[in-house]
């Protein structure tokens, strides 16, 4: 039986053998089996939990990992899972948990998917604010996450969410794994990766690198918010602004609206000397490897002689593998928040570093009540 002596269950959320792999690692560490359920689809893709066992008044745990596009299914007769896919079997297992009376259901979600997608992009919508929103109508009571994009989502929730970090698993696979690694450098592939790389070099005793210039990632540039919809209150009568037939107008007479420049990006720099040096490119996530491909191509340019970058989510969709096995990168780190290993057959260059042991002391400390302050012990508002 799945009966903890404090008394509470660890569920997963999908059935799936690589999905699963990462709830059998926590719960091994917690000394728990894995919650008896199962999820599939129907004959027409929608999603079916059946929870086996009582839950009437316990604390559950629901650990969902997001699975990478490229991910394939392990039968071949069993559609392969998608991020939609996912966010349903947790928001259906936590609405089954929910109407069976559980006390409290906490998700543990090592990758929060469309973390991406937490600010207004023109006439878009804040998806991470809706996708919070579902969560707790589904029954969610706390969230434990990792690495969040941006750490303001965690002001898109109703309830309790436990932003973990990655970064002390990955600086010590820097020490350990890395030989002459006092001869590194941390590099952030744009300005806005800097703090996160000064991190990373201040912990090290690192010195530090910025690409600025036609490399860098432009999704700054559209989640800014200057592409959003003005906010206009609606009105009886025609303000003179904006003509029916939506053409623009000429303002009012005597009002001149001061010009913005457009922006031009500089011809690309590396601010800091990779000369002779290991380049250590460090970020959140690694998704589409392009960005992640030039600017090792840039750094070999500018005399770095071995190039590793280390992320939190490994992702690695579509054709990343491939790339990345082509390219100048020697060695691409990642933690196993996402599942990756049909990533890693592919392309060998991809290392592991498991995470799981932080993920079940933050289910322990929760459960007993005991606090998190621990597991931030040393980690500064801007890491």
């Amino acid at each position: 039986m799945n009966i903890a002596k404090s008394g509470y269950r660890v569920f997963s959320a999908n059935s799936s053998v690589a999905c699963t792999e990462l709830a059998k690692k926590i719960t091994e560490r917690l000394g728990v089996e894995l919650g008896k359920s199962v999820v599939f689809q129907e004959s027409n893709s929608e999603t079916r939990v059946d929870v086996k066992e009582s839950v009437r008044g316990q604390t559950i745990f629901i650990i969902q990992t997001i699975p990478s596009s490229s991910d394939l299914s392990p039968c071949h007769f069993t559609p392969s899972r998608d991020v939609n896919t996912a966010i349903m079997e947790l928001l259906v297992m936590a609405y089954a948990l929910k109407t069976s009376c559980a006390k409290n259901i906490i998700g543990v979600i090592p990758y929060f998917p469309y973390s991406k997608q937490c600010k207004m992009r023109k006439r878009g919508s804040i998806v991470c604010k809706l996708l919070a929103s579902m969560l707790a109508k589904a029954g969610l009571t706390h969230i434990i996450t990792m690495d969040l994009h941006q750490k303001e989502i965690q002001g898109f929730f109703s309830f309790p969410v436990d932003n973990l970090r990655a970064s002390p698993f990955l600086i010590q696979y820097i020490q350990e794994e890395i030989p002459d690694y006092r001869n590194a450098i941390i590099v952030a592939k744009s300005p806005a990766a800097a703090k996160r790389a000064q991190s990373y070099a201040e912990r090290l005793r690192l010195g530090l690198a910025v690409i600025h210039g036609e490399a860098q990632c432009s999704e700054s540039d559209m989640a800014d918010g200057r592409h959003s919809p003005p906010c206009v209150r609606n009105t009886t009568g025609h303000t003179g602004l904006e003509l029916p037939s939506g053409k623009q107008q000429a303002p009012f007479p005597g009002i001149e609206l001061p010009i913005m420049m457009a922006k031009e990006k500089p011809p690309i720099t590396v601010v800091g000397d990779v000369g002779g040096r290991i380049a250590i490119i460090v970020d959140d996530i690694i998704d589409d490897v392009g960005d992640f491909v030039a600017a090792a191509e840039i750094l070999k340019e500018r005399g770095a002689y071995k190039i590793y970058i280390m992320a939190t989510h490994g992702l690695l969709s579509a054709d990343a593998p491939r790339l990345i096995e082509e390219s100048t990168i020697d060695e691409v780190v990642v933690t196993n928040t996402v599942p990756h290993e049909v990533q890693k057959l592919q392309c060998p260059k991809i290392k592991t570093v498991d995470v799981s042991m932080i993920l079940a002391e933050a289910i322990r400390r929760i459960h007993n009540g005991e606090s998190m302050a621990y597991l931030f012990r040393n980690i500064a508002v801007d890491d």
